[in-house]
């Protein structure tokens, strides 16, 4: 978050300064003119180009901070044009009023001891509808600038969005692994207890070291490789126990990872998950394997499974979706899933970058 809040402030800095750049270039042209003609600078012609720079320095600034904040939006464009016509209008029509008029206007300049006594001093730089189309030029690239920044500033909202969306899923899939499995891992260790005593044990140490990963190690942004792998590894032989030969089930992992190899936390239970819940027939053989490899700088994990019958009548892609925008938001394009279906088998395949520090997003 104070990422964002730095980013959106760069934005304001960046904005405000272009601003600052582009009328303090306008302000010193007079200064420029003066040198560029090598006369002396007199401070009454400079008041005088500063007097016919005024007019357009008002509409930018009561475009910026009233129009184009307040009218400039969607069901409220022609009120913002309508007043932008007023405006443009009724100042460049005062400016000629007064070309025409004889009215006397002089400006004291105090200590430099001379007046500018401009009676019909034109205070206009082009005709009156010069004036207009240049007032007009300039709203429109002032208002393209804006719009500009407050794209960038909305994209930025949205980002912040989608990672609180996300965080949000995060913490609905900690606190869903999954309760039917909960539920049914106890009843099996509560079985186990009068066949297999050693085994019941072992399978409440790993419910147990599940329970304190899901809890207490995914609260980041990235976990290492090896970590996850023991949490499906885990989850794998709890499985086990509900099934019996006729379901097999293999899971292949590096035994060795040499550094740190860091990846998204949970990114591969759902995929787990649906291979069970899709995968596993009571009435005929079935199969689930599960293979992650790490090589050259990339994580790729394979899930195939059988399709049962049940499972041909139903979508085993559900849960895909959430987890596609979850990965375009950490990786962007950056990494590659791809699901292959037949009527005997379901597969997904996933390939992502090693995260590190600088790449991985903040929530």
């Amino acid at each position: 978050m104070g990422d964002k809040r730095l980013k959106i402030r760069k934005q304001v800095i960046g904005e405000n300064a272009l601003y600052f750049c582009v009328w303090f270039g306008v302000f010193l042209v007079p200064f420029m003119n003066a040198g560029m003609m090598s006369e002396r600078i007199r401070p009454d012609m400079i008041l005088l180009a500063w007097l016919k720079i005024m007019p357009f320095y008002l509409l930018f600034v009561t475009n910026n901070f009233l129009l184009f904040r307040y009218l400039h939006r969607k069901y409220l464009y022609w009120a913002y044009y309508l007043v932008a016509a007023i405006l443009i209008g009724g100042i460049f029509s005062l400016l000629e009023w007064y070309e025409q008029s004889n009215v006397a206007f002089t400006i004291s300049l105090g200590e430099v001891g001379d007046s500018l006594k401009a009676s019909h001093t034109s205070l206009s730089v082009f005709p009156w509808w010069g004036n207009m189309l240049a007032a007009a030029a300039m709203l429109a690239a002032n208002n393209t600038i804006m719009t500009f920044y407050r794209t960038m500033q909305e994209e930025v909202d949205l980002e912040r969005l989608q990672r609180q969306n996300v965080q949000a899923e995060m913490y609905y899939l900690k606190h869903q692994i999954n309760p039917h499995f909960l539920m049914n891992t106890l009843n099996n260790i509560h079985a186990l207890v009068d066949i297999d005593g050693d085994a019941a044990k072992q399978a409440v140490i790993q419910l147990s070291d599940m329970m304190r990963y899901v809890v207490y190690d995914t609260g980041s942004n990235s976990i290492p490789l090896r970590d996850d792998i023991k949490f499906i590894k885990n989850y794998i032989e709890l499985m086990r126990i509900r099934y019996t030969d006729d379901v097999e089930i293999s899971f292949n992992y590096p035994s060795v990872l040499k550094g740190r190899v860091d990846v998204p936390p949970l990114i591969f239970i759902v995929f787990i998950e649906n291979a069970f819940k899709h995968g596993v027939s009571y009435n005929s053989t079935s199969f689930i394997n599960v293979d992650i490899e790490y090589k050259e700088g990339h994580v790729v994990a394979r899930f195939l499974n059988s399709v049962n019958e049940k499972s041909r009548k139903s979508n085993p892609g559900i849960g895909l979706e959430n987890v596609r925008k979850r990965l375009d938001l950490i990786y962007g394009e950056r990494y590659d899933l791809k699901v292959e279906e037949s009527t005997e088998s379901y597969c997904v395949t996933l390939k992502i970058p090693v995260l590190n520090g600088d790449e991985v997003h903040s929530n």
